[in-house]
């Protein structure tokens, strides 16, 4: 029989260093952090990423999750040093120890530790909801090989729009539009 549709919030990597340098930093936070209440009221398991790796000390200033995302008591929180959020991690225990189906991706930065842990959900049997509008990266100047912030973004919305994962369901969705308490039906070519 299958498991019932339950989502849990991922808030990936929200910390004082990279949000420094995000792009739409303010705006990002402030629409996670509106995701984060209306998951907490509806009962849904928060689970908040931190990287420690590649100069992240922890106890710094730098490592620490911004003030408006700071896990409250009793919230998950998965330290990782590589953007596989699964990787070497207990966070694959850790959703399904609350019987997760389906996790909600937000966080920093969109080609980089956002897209690994997405499609690494996707693998490890979990149904996607990549938030259109709550994922960001780094600002960059202009003129480099990266892609602006902004079409990197939407470049990564776009190819989520249009990745099949057989048995998954992948959706992408602006940060108004998730419905933490809406059931949704399987995909038809999702496996029993």
């Amino acid at each position: 029989m299958p498991l019932p549709h339950t989502s849990a919030l991922l808030v990936i990597d929200m910390q004082n260093s990279p949000v420094a340098i995000a792009h739409r930093a303010a705006e990002t936070v402030a629409l996670i952090a509106g995701l984060r209440e209306r998951a907490k009221a509806a009962g849904v398991p928060v689970v908040t990423i931190q990287d420690h790796g590649g100069g992240m000390e922890p106890d710094t200033h730098g490592w620490r999750v911004v003030p408006e995302l700071a896990p409250a008591d009793g919230e998950s929180v998965v330290r990782k040093a590589s953007p596989d959020s699964f990787l070497g991690t207990d966070l694959d225990k850790v959703l399904k120890e609350r019987g997760v189906t389906e996790v909600v991706v937000t966080g920093f930065a969109t080609e980089i530790c956002v897209d690994t842990t997405a499609r690494q959900a996707l693998s490890h049997a979990y149904d996607l909801v990549l938030v259109a509008d709550g994922h960001t990266t780094s600002v960059r100047p202009d003129g480099g090989e990266y892609a602006a912030p902004a079409r990197s973004i939407a470049h990564h919305n776009e190819i989520f729009r249009h990745l099949a994962f057989p048995g998954r369901s992948i959706r992408v969705l602006p940060a108004a539009e998730v419905d933490f308490a809406a059931p949704r039906k399987p995909r038809a070519d999702s496996a029993p």
